[in-house]
């Protein structure tokens, strides 16, 4: 049995990933607190809701690493992901510093926040892109973007006349810009191969 915590930054909106989560046979128990006195899950999760320094109050990189060790896999989506970087343009709290790089605003010349479908590049193999074919389509909803400082980390890109990373990896850290639990069958994988490397 995959067991997951969904940590709730307190902005709300997050269900539509727990039960995305539960359909696919998990049990998902949303949680405001990282205590490691109630740790018997099998990954984390960090939603997409909220702003970045409303999220890094409630967080921090101790108690991540703490927690999780180098073991738990653990999924940021969107401002989850961005929170895996050192800082963020969109506040001035530090970020969880897992990954080397920054999170910028998108360009003037889109509008903001960019909204919409866009296709994945497949820049080479990983957990979360398992199975899936090149050019998929994800659904996006984001003012900001990574900046990591090493493009390895980077698996998959999308284009909107600039080169977007959408998923990131590292170590047992996975990121994507991305909302997969909007994104149909094609975010359907993405969360089956979460849920994987979450049942080794």
């Amino acid at each position: 049995m995959v067991r997951l915590a969904l940590y709730d930054y307190g902005a709300g909106n997050i269900f539509s990933l727990k039960n995305s989560f539960e359909k696919r046979g998990a049990t998902v128990q949303v949680i405001n607190s990282l205590s490691n006195d109630d740790n018997n899950y099998s990954g984390l999760l960090l939603p997409g809701v909220g702003s970045f320094d409303t999220a890094m109050h409630s967080l921090s990189a101790d108690m991540i690493h703490s927690y999780v060790k180098d073991t738990m896999p653990v999924l940021g989506i969107c401002l989850g992901m961005e929170m895996f970087f050192e800082r963020s343009q969109e506040g001035s709290c530090k970020g969880l510093s897992i990954m080397n790089g920054e999170v910028v605003s998108l360009p003037d010349t889109m509008k903001v926040p960019h909204m919409g479908w866009n296709s994945l590049h497949i820049q080479h193999s990983g957990t979360l892109l398992d199975g899936m074919d090149d050019g998929s389509w994800m659904y996006f909803v984001h003012s900001y973007m990574a900046k990591p400082n090493d493009d390895s980390l980077v698996t998959a890109t999308s284009d909107y006349g600039i080169r977007v990373p959408a998923v990131v990896e590292y170590r047992n850290y996975f990121g994507t810009q991305f909302h997969p639990e909007k994104s149909g069958a094609s975010g359907g994988i993405i969360l089956d191969n979460f849920m994987r490397e979450c049942s080794h």
